[in-house]
């Protein structure tokens, strides 16, 4: 997609384009590039907060990591790094093959589905802040040490966890601590890491006593 307002200009770059065999679509302007992404993709886009434009796409649950067969083999001889950005979506077809498909993973969640599998007792998901609030920002901020996951849902269903921010976390956080007897989350710094893990910092859920 060419977006440039001056004709001569887009239609040189659109004859360069297509002597190096690219397909071309042209556009005047932002506005009217969108439409074009729109009508011949299919996309669907939105205003991403004064940021710009940005396309939308499915934000599916993972339900298996694909390679953790692989994770297994390298577990005891190496650190493994998985699950980048929560991972490349992909689904498996008819014929058991995997085809990529347009989504995005959560990172808390894929990495609550890899402890889960792993066998890990403690997840610990790492932020900017040392401990989960509710009425976060306000005058009557609470800090949690730890809650139940009862009691985070009843925080989400009150609205105190953004989307797209501490809101994952938080349900990676009890998807984790309610798939095994004996598992819980911890939710802090990578300062407050290691203290986190010994009980003494950040906020822990569990299952409900």
């Amino acid at each position: 997609l060419v977006v440039e307002d001056d004709e001569q200009i887009r239609d040189g770059i659109e004859i360069y384009l297509k002597s190096q065999g690219y397909e071309v679509s042209k556009a005047g302007d932002g506005i009217e590039g969108l439409e074009v992404l729109k009508k011949e993709k299919g996309y669907t886009m939105r205003e991403d907060a004064g940021r710009g434009w940005r396309r939308v796409v499915a934000s599916p649950k993972p339900v298996e990591i694909v390679e953790f067969e692989t994770l297994k083999r390298l577990w005891d001889s190496t650190i493994v790094i998985l699950c980048g950005g929560g991972g490349i979506p992909v689904v498996r077809k008819a014929d058991g093959s995997l085809q990529g498909v347009p989504a995005v993973i959560d990172k808390d969640l894929a990495a609550a589905k890899v402890a889960e599998e792993i066998g890990a007792d403690i997840l610990l998901i790492l932020t900017e802040v040392d401990q989960v609030a509710v009425n976060f920002g306000r005058p009557d901020q609470q800090d949690l040490g730890s809650m139940t996951c009862e009691e985070a849902e009843i925080y989400i269903d009150e609205g105190h966890f953004a989307p797209g921010s501490m809101l994952p976390k938080v349900q990676a956080a009890v998807q984790f601590t309610r798939s095994g007897e004996g598992r819980h989350a911890v939710i802090t710094s990578l300062a407050q890491a290691v203290d986190a893990l010994q009980g003494t910092a950040g906020t822990r859920i569990l299952s409900a006593e």
